[in-house]
């Protein structure tokens, strides 16, 4: 049967919820192509991984809007309204996390998320968030996943071993890494079958919320 796992820890995004630059960006550029290439060419995913990494998004913007000063007012609108790009909760998330508390398994999250845009949004789900009993952001750390210093700095921080720890996240990068650290790692794909993985691994039962 293998290692008796008893924590559960989180990614947030398109884990627990939904986010796509697209979300915020459609809102701004009418146009299809224009949007198409503006999230192509100039707010591209490794230019925010480096909020994540721990960038400042004062210094990121300027540096970004230096080099595309025609899109100068829509990069800046990247911070202020980074809570645009996250639409809501994957389906069937926030019962699973509301189901586990109940059932006493200790909640965490490893989040890839900026330190200045983490706070906020976090704030607008009090009644979710205050069920983990700790969350490592990236961006305070300095840290990203897949490097495996996070998972070892987020477990010391736990107070947990990774043999005690069941961990979902949506990347496969991410999820390789916290396996070969000897955490029991899954691909997220949906609610029902993460859900299926914990039952398999004696954390819930099998009658369903």
């Amino acid at each position: 049967m293998g290692q008796a796992r008893s924590a559960v820890i989180f990614d947030i995004g398109n884990v627990l919820f939904h986010w796509d630059p697209r979300y915020l960006y459609e809102r701004l550029i009418d146009d299809d192509q224009a949007l198409d290439a503006f999230l192509r060419d100039v707010v591209t995913h490794e230019w925010h991984f480096q909020h994540d990494a721990g960038r400042d998004f004062a210094d990121t913007s300027a540096e970004l809007s230096a080099r595309y000063p025609e899109h100068a007012d829509l990069i800046a609108q990247w911070g202020p309204r980074f809570n645009d790009s996250i639409t809501g909760p994957v389906d069937g998330m926030i019962p699973l996390v509301e189901e586990l508390d109940a059932a006493g398994v200790p909640l965490f999250a490893i989040t890839n998320f900026s330190h200045e845009f983490f706070p906020p949004f976090r704030a607008a789900w009090p009644d979710l968030f205050d069920r983990f009993r700790d969350i490592v952001v990236s961006g305070e750390e300095r840290l990203v996943k897949p490097d495996p210093a996070i998972y070892r700095r987020a477990l010391d921080r736990f107070g947990i071993a990774a043999t005690d720890a069941v961990f979902v996240d949506d990347n496969p990068a991410n999820v390789a890494a916290a396996n070969a650290l000897g955490i029991h790692a899954v691909q997220f794909t949906d609610a029902p079958a993460f859900r299926a993985e914990l039952v398999q691994l004696n954390l819930l039962t099998n009658e369903t919320v």
